[in-house]
């Protein structure tokens, strides 16, 4: 049996539980390996909901790109608190400079946003995001699921099926 993909998470406190749980279970559910990168290993990251804590399996700076086949941004606000932190906005860059697998949901794509990616490419997001993401240059979609070469984003907690399933079907 091949080698399943290795998936890297960044996440920080506030992320949207279910925009982590879902997929996350998802994939997992698949035989693919999820590791949740932190600012530090062992670090417990808080859901806003208060359902989900979740440990850091890295920190981010442990966290080699090339030690994954593909990255997931959760939303909520742990990107807008992960985006202040240049490691974790370098890290998201490298993953598209070797072409992987992105995928980011809600509030995820101001990462990619802040990492000087979106001009040019399609995606959608949270509402209010997608009103940023327009500002600078990127073309965007109200769509549940939207796919962009090595990228796929989604809007809200309600596409969170369609966004698994298309994470899985990428990883195939």
């Amino acid at each position: 049996m091949a080698q399943r993909a290795r998936v890297a998470c960044v996440l920080g406190d506030g992320f949207e539980d279910s925009e982590f749980r879902v997929p996350y279970d998802r994939m997992r559910a698949q035989g693919y390996e999820v590791q949740v990168i932190g600012e530090h290993a062992g670090q417990e990251i808080a859901g806003k909901q208060g359902k989900e804590r979740v440990k850091a399996d890295k920190g981010i700076a442990d966290a080699r790109p090339g030690d994954y086949q593909a990255l997931f941004i959760p939303g909520g606000y742990s990107p807008d608190h992960l985006r202040i932190d240049r490691r974790f906005v370098e890290f998201v860059k490298a993953f598209d400079r070797d072409d992987k697998l992105i995928a980011a949901v809600c509030h995820g794509p101001q990462l990619l946003m802040t990492a000087g990616l979106v001009k040019g490419r399609t995606l959608t997001a949270w509402a209010t995001v997608q009103d940023d993401l327009r500002q600078v240059g990127a073309q965007v979609k109200d769509d549940p699921v939207v796919r962009d070469r090595n990228w796929i984003t989604s809007r809200k907690p309600d596409d969170l099926g369609k966004f698994s399933d298309a994470i899985v079907e990428a990883l195939h």
